[in-house]
């Protein structure tokens, strides 16, 4: 295939915005989490456990769904996994009990996989010398995704019925969806003659067959746990050292906002110097940032400059990672993102989990021990397997 020399502003823009907006959906439980239990009367650990399914049926859908961007015309499988979503968010706005709930946010997060179909699609159409500044791009649209999700969802549950947020998510997506119909470029490959249990059989292989894959998921798998022991626990935090609702949950997550700016950067940081670099950054951000919550995040401007750090070192980990995968192999690209991307969420899922439960047992210094736990792991990764020194510029 030759490759286009460059890749429209629109287009990439385009990319990032629907990617943000789809992510979002995952995270509008976390700053909300108080209301949840309080709503349907269930312990801080049960919200947990829902905040965990979230997560967790996020990580089968990019393990079960997001290979069939390898086989089907990704246009069209984007805007398909698009309705189920709003069905979905539909599903948890009317939920009566919190087994309906439980159902309808596992749907969310099976369903609202489309970024991750987005991305090596980005990837795939990027020229190769502007690959990592593409996907630098794309992923920014991701974390201000997730970053407005808490603060949309902290804002707005404290003013209003936390199930409306649900409502107001599905229009939102429903009104893009049709943006994504009438602009997004089609896909030039089509659909592929090739069978999807054969494809699902190879992401092991390609696990195993592919080192620089190997260490990207499991350093993913550790930085995104890193990032949701926080997440998953502020607002228990906030509630019981501070006193502060929601509201200020929300707020707090746009803090991040340093890591959507640094993207791009990040991007060319990939591009013209190396992964192996970005990945050990993203490492000391990241630990820098719970050795601050640990002995100084019982002041707010501790917890502020730890939240600052850590979002840049789960932005540096991502756009690198990211990079690195969709410079493999661009026939292989949905595959390969699956495998890194079920890593990745797997990873989110437990590190809610753990935290969760090791705020009800130890409180605040049990959170950061989890946190230590993930960082030891993603050293170790980082020094046994390691990251590629330059990425591929070959093409396929």
């Amino acid at each position: 295939m030759e490759e286009p020399e460059t890749m429209s502003k629109k287009t990439i823009l385009l990319m990032a915005v629907v990617t943000g907006i789809i992510v979002a959906n995952l995270n509008f439980i976390q700053p909300i989490e108080n209301l949840i239990a309080t709503d349907f009367g269930i312990s801080k650990a049960t919200v947990g456990v829902l905040a965990m399914i979230t997560q967790l049926g996020y990580a089968f859908g990019l393990l079960l769904i997001v290979p069939l961007g390898d086989i089907f015309d990704r246009y069209h499988l984007i805007q398909f996994m698009m309705i189920l979503s709003i069905i979905s968010l539909l599903l948890a706005f009317f939920a009566p009990n919190a087994i309906v709930f439980a159902i309808a946010t596992t749907l969310i997060g099976i369903t609202s996989v489309a970024p991750q179909i987005i991305i090596p699609y980005a990837g795939y159409l990027a020229p190769v010398l502007q690959r990592g500044k593409v996907l630098g791009i794309v992923l920014s649209g991701l974390l201000t995704g997730i970053l407005l999700s808490r603060s949309f969802s902290g804002l707005l549950g404290s003013i209003m019925p936390w199930q409306d947020i649900y409502l107001i998510a599905a229009g939102i997506d429903l009104i893009f969806l049709v943006i994504v119909n009438r602009f997004l470029p089609r896909d030039a490959r089509g659909h592929r003659d090739l069978k999807y249990w054969s494809v699902i059989k190879m992401l092991p292989k390609l696990f195993v067959r592919q080192k620089a894959l190997r260490g990207s998921s499991i350093n993913g798998f550790c930085m995104f746990g890193m990032s949701n022991v926080l997440w998953s626990t502020l607002a228990f935090y906030l509630a019981a050292q501070y006193h502060l609702g929601s509201n200020v949950a929300g707020l707090l997550g746009l803090l991040g906002i340093a890591g959507v700016l640094v993207a791009p950067w990040v991007g060319n940081l990939v591009d013209q110097r190396s992964p192996k670099l970005t990945i050990g950054l993203s490492m000391i951000f990241s630990g820098l940032a719970f050795v601050i919550f640990w002995l100084v995040g019982f002041w707010l401007l501790g917890l502020i400059l730890g939240i600052i750090l850590l979002d840049l070192g789960t932005q540096f980990s991502q756009v690198s990672n990211q990079a690195i995968v969709q410079s493999l192999n661009r026939q292989q690209s949905s595959r390969n993102n699956s495998v890194f991307m079920f890593s990745y969420f797997l990873g989110g899922s437990i590190g809610t989990l753990a935290a969760t439960w090791a705020w009800s047992n130890f409180g605040w210094i049990g959170v950061c021990l989890v946190a230590l736990v993930f960082l030891i792991i993603a050293v170790i990764d980082h020094l046994v397997i390691g990251e590629p020194e330059k990425l591929n510029t070959e093409t396929e």
